[in-house]
């Protein structure tokens, strides 16, 4: 049976030229389209489609606003992004993800070129594996939106009152940073909550759609493992919200750099690179040419570049190559692993999330050889698309399998905090 794509799209001709692609695949069928935002909504909330193809501007109501009014009715699709790199389009494909969106796809300049075959191959590659996502995804999404939403301007503490710098935790914190005195944060000129209460100096906020980061303290269960490490994280589909649940659960001061592969084109990183930043309390920034590699930093591999690091007189830096695409994405994880082989880390924490294909896999497995590794890998249920996690376990390649809420906690457990 033909999965059934709805297309909402203001343009008439890009929904015909879009509806002709989709029905030229015997695996899709556009059973219906509609002009605007508002329109979609009243049609996914009366028929079930296998995905919905999005588009970002839109009259009446754009899809964002169409996916903020999902959310809050509880009406829920898997969605494909139409989107544009122009203007605000990266960083409003960005928002597009946090509200639920599956993946998506960068529409073409003109209609001449969606017809190319370049882009059909992947737009419709993508659509396939939009209408296969896990069918609670957006269920998840919708229930970090209400949170995120509900406790707006809330600061949360953890039920440890942990000292950053070692690790250990204080006096049990209340519920909410307003409940004691111990427990007020003191807002920065930017309008931030600092994180003074913890000692680290840090004015970036560490607020999470489920409150502040809850840290184990050190103990059996949790040690806090010495010598010299770096983390390389791998994903793809379903990576810019499943990094949300990651990245700003790290304190800033853990001992450990973190390397990052998210599939995605070249104008798209930098958003996203942003957006992880205003959550977190580690600085999260997109990659850059020859840069020093520091701890509680996140470098995230810019879209249409391959990332690695190398020993240049005995300090480790950054690098990005225009080599063709592996595995058909640049950048690509594979690579990004291989290049740490005798790095000069004690350890490589390798974590691999949510994602189509095995790209990681091939990685890995090279790395391994010469390089001692430790490997996460995100468990099926709590994946969008469960491939490249699928490929690790299969593989046995993974130490840890492990719920997505529970990724942050893993990292830290092996790596350690300065």
């Amino acid at each position: 049976m033909k999965k059934k794509i709805l297309i909402v799209d203001d343009s008439a001709l890009m929904r015909r030229v879009l509806c002709d692609i989709i029905n030229s695949d015997n695996r899709f069928e556009v059973v219906e389209y509609a002009i605007d935002g508002a329109d979609g909504f009243k049609k996914i909330c009366a028929k079930t489609y296998d995905a919905v193809v999005l588009d970002v501007y839109m009259p009446k109501m754009t899809g964002l606003e169409m996916l903020e009014e999902m959310q809050r009715s509880k009406v829920y699709a898997n969605v494909l992004m139409a989107s544009t790199t122009t203007g605000e389009g990266a960083k409003e494909t960005i928002r597009a993800l946090d509200l639920g969106a599956v993946d998506f796809i960068k529409k073409p300049e003109n209609v001449a070129d969606a017809r190319h075959e370049e882009f059909k191959k992947r737009f419709l590659d993508l659509l396939d594996v939009v209408t296969m996502a896990n069918k609670n995804y957006m269920a998840r999404a919708g229930a970090h939106f209400t949170q995120d939403t509900a406790h707006k301007g809330t600061t949360f503490v953890s039920r440890y009152d942990v000292n950053f710098h070692t690790g250990r935790p204080g006096a049990a914190a209340g519920s909410r940073a307003g409940d004691s005195e111990a427990g007020k944060t003191v807002k920065p000129a930017d309008g931030r909550p600092s994180l003074s209460r913890f000692g680290t100096g840090s004015t970036k906020s560490s607020l999470t759609t489920g409150g502040w980061t809850d840290i184990p303290p050190a103990s059996e269960s949790h040690p806090r493992v010495p010598g010299r490490k770096i983390v390389a994280i791998a994903s793809s589909t379903g990576g810019p919200k499943a990094l949300q649940e990651v990245i700003p659960r790290l304190p800033g001061n853990l001992k450990a750099p973190v390397l990052l592969v998210q599939h995605m084109p070249r104008g798209f990183t930098a958003s996203l690179a942003n957006r992880l930043n205003e959550l977190s309390d580690v600085e999260v920034t997109e990659a850059k040419e020859g840069e020093t590699i520091v701890s509680g930093h996140v470098y995230i591999a810019p879209g249409g570049a391959h990332l690695k690091a190398s020993k240049t007189a005995g300090t480790m830096k950054l690098h990005l190559t225009d080599e063709p695409s592996r595995e058909g994405v640049k950048p690509c994880a594979n690579y990004m692993y291989e290049s740490l082989a005798g790095c000069g880390y004690d350890e490589v924490v390798c974590v691999v999330l949510t994602g189509m294909g095995a790209d990681g896999t091939a990685g890995i497995v090279n790395l391994k050889k010469s390089q001692k590794i430790h490997v996460i890998a995100q468990n099926e249920e709590s994946c969008t698309v469960y491939g490249m996690p699928r490929s690790i376990v299969e593989g046995k390649l993974a130490d840890e399998v492990v719920p997505l809420a529970q990724v942050a906690e893993q990292i830290i457990k092996n790596v350690g905090v300065c």
